[in-house]
């Protein structure tokens, strides 16, 4: 076509692509089932006088499906780093052994699952809406330009489509969340 309406064009995917990312982002921090290092990601840490995400100052990792171990890099951080899982409310209790900090992760009910689907689809709506958007703009963009009518529905097809497939990504990547949601 032109280099403007490209230029749209890849403006709207990358806008498309940064929504995609930012739902995958949101998924991460969803439980399902399984304990995932991710589950602590908003965990901050006072670290010398100053607030440190968890994944800064000690190892986190998954020994089995449900349990996480936090090992800190420097063994006076045991006391800190509980107090901070505590203080984050994501409802762990965790146990210091005087070496690692353990965490049992209980199984999800069966009410949780669905408020955690539901949660899913709301982020997953977020992310439609970041989509349209996108369109949205393109599309007053492409109406700007000074090339035919014809040029013009072409590119507004083109931006439809790149729409079409991005929602149907979305759609794609909240199924695969919710069985792992709804999967014990």
């Amino acid at each position: 076509m032109n280099e403007e309406v490209d230029f749209i064009l890849d403006t709207a995917k990358e806008a498309m692509d940064s929504a995609i990312a930012h739902l995958e982002k949101e998924f991460r921090a969803i439980r399902a089932g399984k304990a995932t290092p991710a589950m602590l990601g908003t965990v901050l840490v006072d670290y010398y006088g100053s607030q440190t995400p968890l994944s800064q100052v000690a190892n986190v990792s998954t020994p089995d499906p449900r349990t996480l171990t936090i090992q800190p890099w420097e063994k006076n951080m045991l006391q800190v780093i509980e107090k901070a899982i505590l203080l984050a409310n994501l409802g762990f209790n965790p146990m210091n052994n005087g070496d690692v900090i353990m965490i049992n992760v209980p199984p999800l009910t069966e009410e949780r699952r669905i408020g955690l689907a539901k949660q899913a689809k709301a982020e997953a709506e977020h992310a439609k809406v970041g989509i349209r958007n996108a369109r949205k703009e393109a599309n007053n963009d492409i109406k700007k330009l000074e090339i035919s009518e014809d040029f013009k529905k072409i590119a507004e097809d083109d931006v439809q489509k790149l729409t079409d497939a991005y929602v149907k990504k979305i759609d794609d990547i909240l199924v695969v969340k919710e069985k792992e949601i709804m999967t014990v």
